[in-house]
């Protein structure tokens, strides 16, 4: 789409949605959110910037391989699952580290794995249908 008006509103929003994308993403285990509902949103905005830009820009953008994302992300979800096998307790539940004032947990590292497994997919699927 050749419309000016539309490039510059897009540059402006897909930063702003990519920096908002991270907020609903680390909140997510506290609050609604998290990783599916970051990765709707970051699919949006790369969705919005393949319309005005091209799909070509796009992976310029991104720099990796949507399914090697998606795979990553299923792999990160799955190793969220095994330290509480190592600890004795049942897979996928939630163990806290504390580094000071921070704490990260198993929950972050899941949510993290949901995001680029879904954001993936999403990546994928639109890229695929705008090249055709």
């Amino acid at each position: 789409m050749q419309s000016i008006i539309l490039q510059t509103a897009t540059r402006l929003m897909v930063g702003l949605m990519l920096v908002f994308t991270v907020y609903i993403l680390l909140r997510g285990h506290h609050e609604p959110g998290g990783g599916f509902a970051a990765a709707l949103l970051a699919g949006t905005a790369f969705a919005l910037f393949a319309i005005t830009e091209g799909p070509d820009q796009v992976r310029r953008a991104i720099r990796i391989r949507p399914l090697t994302m998606a795979m990553t992300g299923l792999a990160l979800g799955l190793a969220a699952g095994l330290p509480g096998l190592a600890a004795g307790k049942p897979f996928l539940t939630g163990i806290w580290w504390h580094a000071g004032p921070i704490a990260i947990g198993t929950p972050l590292f899941f949510d993290l794995g949901v995001f680029l497994a879904v954001l993936g997919s999403i990546l994928s699927m639109l890229l695929c249908l705008e090249e055709n």
